[in-house]
């Protein structure tokens, strides 16, 4: 008998017919001798429109009433599941995040998992029930709810199958798995049978909207197995696992995009010891995530520092900026969000030269330039302009043979 945790996104559950169907593949699953977890989401766009909602009532929002607010998705999903369950014959009962023993941090609206105590999930395993619990929350250390942040669902998912020891950690969502690139962009991206967590956590990390980055980081530190698969369809999707040093991997596994972020530079920064420091203080103190950093060669004793974050950041960062040029000595702030960032990623890269080169000669000869340049060991980022990631992301995956026969 296997222990499975199954979570099921928002367009799995976004309607009646959606949950009955979620409902019958519970009972298959039980019915192969198989014990099951369940973790829903909100139903469809209900999570959206109680943030619209919030928005037509309060201009402030309070983080902590934000977070009662948005938790209700959920529980209106993981009640209505158990009763689809139960008119299948199928015991089950819902459960809370609190209830589940999900303990998080004080951050209202992005709380972070600090423990967990799934006491209550194992006894209704023990008594032969199915509970099924509500995503995306748990109970902050000084007793508040809160919530996990946009995709938080996952994590919850995978937090209770490292906690219980799942076998394996099931991801339903709207699509048949991980692919190549985005279906939308490249009509001959084709589904990957199997990715290492490494490579979906740059995949996670640099466009690639499957599964949100905490719950791959989670998954792959408690080494949870997770499998992508569709509500739609039901059939075998991606598997994400450890890297198998046995197999020879394909030099480039995936082309992801991204035009959620923006890019701000600091002009005239003097190049001197502890000016970045100061600059990058301020936005951490401000609460403002950074992703790639690029600091130009000096000229005349200054510099410029260019940078990316979140758009949903951006007037932050730049008020940031503003308010420590003057100490830092800079000369301007400028802001710019129309770009986009295209990135190889494949755990092959390591071993097989001429990658980076490939790349910047398809890039060149489809007219596209760069603007800024991120690498790892198994991923190169560029920045470009954002009408330009379309063209990018088709030249690129056909200039590493990824596209599908």
């Amino acid at each position: 008998m296997a222990l499975i945790v199954q979570k099921f996104g928002g367009t799995s559950v976004g309607d009646a017919e959606r949950i009955g169907a979620v409902a019958d593949h519970v009972a298959r699953t039980r019915e192969a001798g198989n014990e099951v977890v369940v973790v829903v989401s909100a139903m469809g766009k209900f999570t959206d429109d109680l943030i619209r909602l919030a928005d037509d009532v309060s201009p402030t929002r309070p983080p902590r009433e934000l977070d009662m607010l948005l938790t209700a998705g959920e529980r209106i999903s993981m009640a209505l599941v158990s009763m689809a369950l139960g008119a299948r014959g199928v015991e089950s009962a819902s459960f809370t995040g609190s209830q589940a023993g999900i303990i998080t941090d004080t951050d209202h609206t992005r709380a972070k998992i600090l423990e967990m105590r799934p006491d209550r999930i194992r006894e209704a395993l023990d008594d032969g029930l199915v509970p099924v619990v509500a995503g995306f929350q748990g109970v902050s250390t000084e007793k508040d709810i809160t919530t996990l942040g946009r995709g938080g669902s996952d994590v919850t998912a995978v937090a209770l199958a490292a906690a219980l020891h799942a076998d394996v950690c099931e991801i339903y969502t709207d699509v048949t798995g991980v692919f190549s690139a985005d279906p939308r962009v490249v009509s001959k991206a084709r589904r990957l049978a199997k990715v290492s967590f490494d490579e979906m956590m740059e995949m996670a990390a640099t466009g690639g909207r499957v599964l949100m980055l905490r719950s791959v980081e989670f998954a792959r530190r408690h080494a949870v197995p997770l499998h992508v698969r569709s509500s739609f369809t039901w059939e075998p999707g991606t598997w994400i696992v450890e890297e198998d040093p046995t197999m020879e991997e394909a030099v480039v596994t995936a082309i992801t995009d991204d035009k959620s972020e923006a890019k701000v530079t600091v002009g005239g920064v003097p190049d001197k010891p502890g000016v970045a420091a100061k600059l990058f203080r301020e936005l951490a103190d401000q609460g403002i995530n950074v992703d790639m950093i690029v600091q130009n060669t000096g000229a005349n004793g200054l510099t410029d520092i260019s940078f990316t974050v979140a758009k949903t950041d951006l007037a932050a960062a730049g008020e940031a900026c503003n308010h420590v040029k003057d100490v830092i000595g800079a000369l301007e702030v400028t802001t710019d969000d129309n770009i986009g960032r295209v990135s190889i990623v494949g755990a092959g890269m390591k071993s097989n030269p001429g990658v980076t080169a490939l790349m910047f000669e398809t890039l060149s000869a489809n007219g596209i330039n760069i603007e800024m340049i991120s690498t790892s060991s198994i991923r190169i980022s560029c920045v470009l302009r954002a009408e330009k990631v379309g063209d990018a992301v088709r030249a690129l995956h056909t200039a590493f043979g990824l596209d599908a026969a």
